[in-house]
């Protein structure tokens, strides 16, 4: 995988563009050593060979390409009784479609595959969303979220906007959350 786009590239503030169907065969193999380079980086073996930070998502952004699509691999919620990964996949024009009033955030903030260091404070983001998307085949299909995957998800969608997680941390107090927030460990 090519190195990752830094924060402070153009390409991470401008907004992606829709890919069309079928997919130029270029645009598939991008997507797919995308999602070869989150399974590395969540290698713990191969991501200390590497020095890779583990990752969850990477949009076409990330990897200076301006196109609405995200490679995601959301490893599974309960590992102890199933290490099948919740979400493995490349997804093409995503947009959430609906998300609750509800608000939730990682207790301890996000990261990011392109930023070096973490911005500290607290993301809020939707708890539960629905995201319409396409897959490699042009299939159309609709997810629910919620917790963990729909912050994902938001992260990822942010990419393709040019918003970065940072965008949405409070500056006067980054860690202000009040008591109606889901905070996720």
């Amino acid at each position: 995988m090519e190195d990752i786009t830094r924060d402070g590239n153009p390409v991470l503030r401008a907004k992606a563009k829709p890919v069309t169907f079928p997919l130029d065969l270029e645009i598939k193999k991008l997507g797919h050593r995308m999602l070869e380079f989150l399974e590395v980086s969540q290698d713990k073996e191969k991501n200390e060979t590497y020095h890779l930070r583990p990752g969850v998502g990477l949009a076409g952004p990330q990897v200076n390409k301006s196109l609405q699509m995200t490679a995601l691999l959301i490893p599974s919620l309960n590992p102890e009784e199933d290490s099948k990964p919740y979400f493995r996949g490349i997804v093409y024009n995503p947009k959430i479609t609906r998300e609750s009033m509800k608000r939730a955030a990682l207790e301890t903030g996000e990261g990011c595959l392109s930023k070096d260091e973490d911005t500290p404070g607290i993301v809020l983001r939707a708890d539960k969303i629905t995201v319409d998307y396409d897959d490699e085949n042009g299939e159309h299909h609709s997810i629910r979220l919620k917790d963990y995957p729909a912050i994902v998800f938001q992260h990822e969608i942010d990419h393709l906007k040019g918003i970065m997680y940072y965008d949405h941390i409070n500056e006067l107090d980054p860690w202000a959350v009040s008591e109606d927030v889901v905070l996720i460990k």
